[in-house]
């Protein structure tokens, strides 16, 4: 086999060609080369930083929420390796993509946003505060005040109305999936107010993490068996009671990652040790096979993963590694977990470079990890992204673990900060009759479109 020699940062890529990515798991310095490898393969799909591109948007089909997600992924990649190579792209993004209102609701996107797209760059501006990144200066957004911002513009969205609670999927009422509840909105929101109070010891975060926990049990989005659903319609009569039992790894991630720093927060509270206990179960039966994570939903199915699907597994890989970090109690589950689906997803770094694939040749990740070293042939941002995320999770031994405010963090917060909805964009007109049933309709859609992914996990009883 024709293998990379790669040494930490770009200087040390050695731009031949290959068949596949070869890792020394016993070695700290080969796994981080290996990273190394891929990161480049992924940022080289970054068109933002080029001329006359728009700082921190991936070009198409990639949606904005998923170029977020990877700049939070560099930062821990940074982090974890001490490979500051993309330090400066990932600054330029996050700021650029504020907004008028340091928010991250920025004018090019605030039409179409959902609270799940504007989560995930607010957990990326967290990621910054708990890992030292570099601070603005004075006068630019701070990363804890970002945070804080999409966290308040949270807690005024939560609508006890329907439901009993939850946010809505999307913001405003003339966008699609206005009336559904879903898990990865509500996961965001709990899992930046876990860490906001984790970060800043303040009871008031703690107390909308646990008030967010236990809706989505009450509501039924998380079963007895710690099993995470994907959501449900709240137009009407329905009230979230046909709920959409899809399970992602992502929405696992959310709720695991934000128990386990609920558990580190509260010095291993008990309640919180059951319920990363529970979730930990719950993650290794339903999203491993054979100790290789995969996205049940809709990875075997024909229809496949779209491009959002796609990203997903390595959110959880990463939350999984930093949850071991923070709930030592699980490390001995966790860690074998990973270490079995790092090594298949080193393996699926085989791909050949293309018009499409600027890496190195030879080690464009695939999607399938089940699939071992036969290149399935599939690749992009999100597939790249998965096999950074995983492959890097080892080094969560020697990483540090996330600061807080008494620790050694230096983000400056703005416990006020966050503006009204209404003063974004002018306000349409009432929501009607027909605004529900076309709603109604996209529901029925999502649902429709799922349930064919989700028939045989129901049948083999994982669902709890």
């Amino acid at each position: 086999m024709y293998l990379p020699t790669v040494l930490v940062g770009l200087s040390g890529l050695l731009l031949q060609p290959v068949i596949a990515i070869d890792v020394d798991w016993t070695s700290d310095s080969s796994i981080k080369s290996a990273a190394s490898t891929i990161a480049y393969g992924l940022v080289k799909y970054y068109t933002g930083n080029n001329t006359g591109d728009v700082p921190g948007n991936l070009p198409d089909p990639y949606y904005w929420w998923e170029a977020g997600a990877m700049f939070g992924v560099l930062i821990d990649y940074w982090a974890f390796t001490g490979d500051d190579s993309y330090n400066d792209i990932t600054f330029q993004a996050l700021q650029h993509q504020v907004g008028d209102d340091d928010d991250f609701m920025p004018s090019n996107q605030t039409k179409s946003e959902g609270n799940d797209d504007q989560g995930f760059w607010a957990l990326a501006a967290m990621t910054a505060a708990e890992q030292n990144f570099t601070n603005p200066a004075s006068d630019q957004p701070q990363w804890l005040a970002l945070v804080q911002a999409v966290y308040n513009e949270y807690v005024n969205r939560w609508e006890p109305d329907t439901c009993g609670g939850g946010m809505r999927w999307q913001i405003y009422t003339f966008n699609n999936g206005y009336n559904y509840k879903n898990s990865v909105s509500n996961g965001c929101f709990f899992n930046v107010a876990a860490r906001l109070a984790r970060y800043t010891a303040n009871a008031t975060y703690a107390d909308w993490a646990s008030k967010i926990f236990e809706w989505e049990q009450g509501v039924g989005f998380m079963d007895s068996n710690y099993n995470v659903m994907d959501g449900a319609g709240n137009a009407g009569t329905e009230n979230c009671t046909q709920i959409n039992a899809a399970q992602f790894t992502y929405n696992a991630g959310l709720f695991l990652y934000g128990s386990a720093v609920m558990y580190n927060y509260t010095d291993g509270d008990d309640t919180w040790k059951t319920r990363v206990q529970g979730q930990v179960e719950s993650i290794s039966s339903v999203f491993f096979e054979n100790g290789i994570m995969w996205e049940p939903s809709c990875e075997k199915t024909s229809a496949k993963c779209n491009t959002d699907q796609q990203s997903f597994k390595g959110h959880l890989s990463r939350w999984m590694a930093l949850s071991a970090m923070l709930a030592p109690f699980t490390y001995d589950t966790i860690m074998p977990l990973l270490e079995s689906t790092a090594k298949a997803a080193a393996e699926q770094c085989s791909g050949p470079a293309s018009t499409d694939f600027k890496g190195v040749d030879g080690t464009a990740c695939g999607f399938s990890w089940l699939q071992n070293s036969t290149f399935d042939g599939e690749y992009g941002v999100g597939e790249q992204m998965n096999a950074l995320q995983v492959v890097m999770s080892p080094l969560a031994d020697t990483a540090t673990p996330p600061y807080t405010a008494d620790s050694g963090g230096s983000s400056v917060g703005n416990a006020n900060a966050g503006s009204s909805d209404d003063d974004k964009i002018d306000q349409p007109r009432a929501i009607t009759t027909a605004d529900k049933a076309g709603a109604g309709i996209l529901t029925a859609l999502v649902l429709g479109g799922l349930v064919g992914g989700t028939w045989f996990v129901w049948a083999d009883g994982v669902m709890g």
